[in-house]
């Protein structure tokens, strides 16, 4: 574990430095209370690890890696704000704390640091671009065409959750200067483990209790809000073969990236397969 805590402590160093940097004070405050509150912080992991895996190093991808937290984090702000949610990571969710304004301003400041760190690379820049289109349009279809199959709500997991998962590992891969076909083989796994960590977060909140969870538990019903358990007569545990059915595929779609042998049989390789696997089974 020292191996990953120390990419993960890089991480968490670099975004105090950039949070450090925001103005005015009250700003600051606030996109320091939503990013520096807890979090797995899994996207950034995968980014570092995804560059590590394609030849690079963790200072390579350290930016692409805090950039892309904070794409997340300015996500999670709107989602508490169209759930209602009260908690995120066990605290104040950003508009309980401080307001909507407030919230939707820390959002904007939290997007406006992130392209300030993608800025220096156009490709890294597309890649992010497209991941929030596919979020936005997530986020949409969430609110006002809500699926109601189970190919409908794939669609919508891979949008809402895949998309950034996705731009992660891609933004690995870039900032280890690999191929195209790399890239995509990243992203192709990244997406698989963001869907299969959509589909748990489902299970989850159906079943879970909140104070394990860190927020609430049962948002999904309450807010009629699309999840696989509530929009298909499967159980849970069905729920939970179909996630493990996406982690496997991004296993196959990883082992499909030009990489270095030794890259292969390396820690990064090892704990990228380990998150495919940890996603499935996550207690919260």
């Amino acid at each position: 574990m020292e191996y990953l805590e120390s990419r993960r402590g890089r991480v968490e160093d670099r975004l105090e430095e950039v949070l450090d940097g925001v103005e005015p004070s009250e700003l600051a405050e606030q996109v320091r209370h939503v990013s520096l509150s807890g979090g797995k912080r899994v996207r950034p992991t995968v980014a570092v690890l995804s560059c590590e895996v394609a030849g690079g190093t963790t200072e390579d991808a350290l930016d692409f890696a805090v950039g892309i937290e904070l794409v997340h984090n300015a996500s999670l702000v709107i989602d508490d704000i169209i759930d209602e949610s009260e908690l995120r990571r066990g605290v104040d969710a950003a508009w309980t704390r401080y307001g909507y304004g407030p919230a939707l301003v820390a959002s904007d400041g939290l997007l406006g640091e992130a392209f300030a760190l993608f800025s220096s690379d156009e490709e890294a820049m597309q890649v992010v671009a497209e991941a929030m289109v596919e979020l936005g349009e997530g986020e949409a279809t969430e609110l006002v065409a809500q699926p109601t199959t189970e190919q409908e709500y794939m669609t919508l997991a891979r949008r809402k959750t895949g998309a950034l998962f996705r731009a992660a590992a891609e933004l690995g891969a870039i900032a280890a200067d690999a191929d195209a076909y790399t890239v995509e083989a990243f992203g192709q796994y990244a997406e698989r483990v963001g869907i299969a960590f959509q589909i748990r977060d489902d299970v989850l909140d159906a079943t879970a209790d909140a104070a394990l969870l860190g927020k609430p538990a049962g948002q999904d019903e309450v807010m009629e809000r699309p999840s696989l358990v509530q929009i298909t007569d499967i159980t849970p545990e069905e729920a939970d073969q179909r996630a493990r059915d996406q982690a496997d595929a991004a296993l196959d779609a990883l082992d499909t990236a030009h990489i270095p042998e030794s890259s292969r049989q390396g820690q990064a390789m090892e704990y990228l397969r380990d998150l495919a696997e940890f996603v499935v089974v996550r207690e919260r």
